[in-house]
């Protein structure tokens, strides 16, 4: 398996540098403190994916808030979604309250939406999304864009930022495309 990774590796294509990254972070803590500074939000990350943008966007938040996390997952270390697996629901009460979902990307959003949908059926006041990478493609009829987006990329297949390939590379500080064989 270590092989094939490192083969994969030596095939990456960067599409948004680190730079690029961290200014697209800046611009979105920068709506969401305008948006959501007085509503004392839930935090809710993704976890894998969303760990990493997560992480990066806490610290530029500057407001009260508290966080939560959410596992759910249609990949199981596949690079094609199946059947929805929730693994972790959150143990803050949502009710009544905002949240924002903090994920890595935006496809096929069919896991977005169970999340967006759980958050509805736990009754909270607001649902609303932030996402590193929303893909530039047709998004699945009756999913959202998100409320928050860093960049908008091709369709590829990407990871760093949280981003993974068979579990590999959501380490990497920039973002990259990988050609999958």
């Amino acid at each position: 398996m270590i092989d094939h990774i490192r083969q994969v590796e030596s095939n990456l294509k960067e599409i948004f540098s680190k730079l690029e990254v961290e200014s697209a972070i800046d611009r979105m803590a920068e709506r969401i403190n305008l948006e959501l500074s007085e509503s004392n939000p839930i935090i809710l990350c993704t976890v894998i994916g969303g760990i990493v943008p997560t992480g990066m966007l806490l610290p530029r938040l500057n407001f009260p808030l508290e966080l939560d996390y959410i596992h759910a997952t249609r990949y199981r270390g596949e690079t094609s979604g199946g059947h929805l697996h929730w693994l972790k629901r959150p143990e803050i009460d949502l009710k009544n309250r905002t949240v924002l979902i903090i994920d890595d990307i935006l496809d096929e959003g069919l896991t977005l939406e169970a999340i967006i949908d759980y958050c509805k059926g736990e009754e909270a006041k607001e649902t609303l999304t932030a996402v590193l990478i929303e893909k530039n493609l047709v998004i699945k009829a009756g999913v959202k864009k998100a409320n928050f987006t860093g960049l908008v990329a091709p369709d590829k297949y990407l990871v760093g930022c949280g981003m993974d390939y068979k579990g590999y590379f959501r380490n990497l500080e920039n973002i990259s495309a990988v050609e999958i064989k």
